[in-house]
């Protein structure tokens, strides 16, 4: 009878990566949302309540809204986790910041629904936010640096 020897074939190799991977996304994912869902409660969300009943729309605060916001949570965290294996820390914190949270705002500034005035504490929160999640990444998983 032939018995299969799992140790010579591809599945744990694959398995040990995908923990590599999954791993980290996965906290750094969950510090994020956490982060997100704090920052949201306790400063910002009136900021935005506001400014859309200036302009005499509803916000859009749906449960589906919400679990839009965790996805984006689990593919900054992704995004976080790319960018980590070739970048240094500091490196990886500004990279992700601006890709997830400035070209965001420019964009909601561009179509006149953003607060400014939020931004004054949301900078520095989000930078801290992508700067925790970086260091996740990279301090509490093995970097593996890309050779280019």
């Amino acid at each position: 009878m032939y018995k299969l020897n799992t140790e010579k074939t591809i599945i744990p190799v694959i398995m040990k990566s995908a923990k590599q991977i999954v791993i980290p996304i996965f906290i750094t994912g969950i510090w994020i949302n956490l982060s997100e869902s704090i920052r949201w409660i306790f400063l910002i969300e009136p900021f935005w309540i506001e400014k859309y009943q200036g302009l005499n729309i509803t916000f859009p605060d749906e449960n589906v809204n919400m679990i839009a916001w965790m996805i984006w949570g689990f593919f900054y965290a992704t995004t976080i986790f790319i960018l980590s294996r070739k970048f240094s820390l500091i490196q990886t914190t500004f990279l992700s910041w601006f890709v997830a949270f400035a070209m965001m705002w420019v964009i909601v500034w561009n179509v006149g629904v953003l607060p400014t005035g939020m931004l004054w504490f949301n900078i520095p929160l989000s930078l801290f936010e992508a700067f925790i999640g970086a260091f996740i990444c990279t301090k509490f998983f093995k970097v593996r640096k890309a050779n280019t």
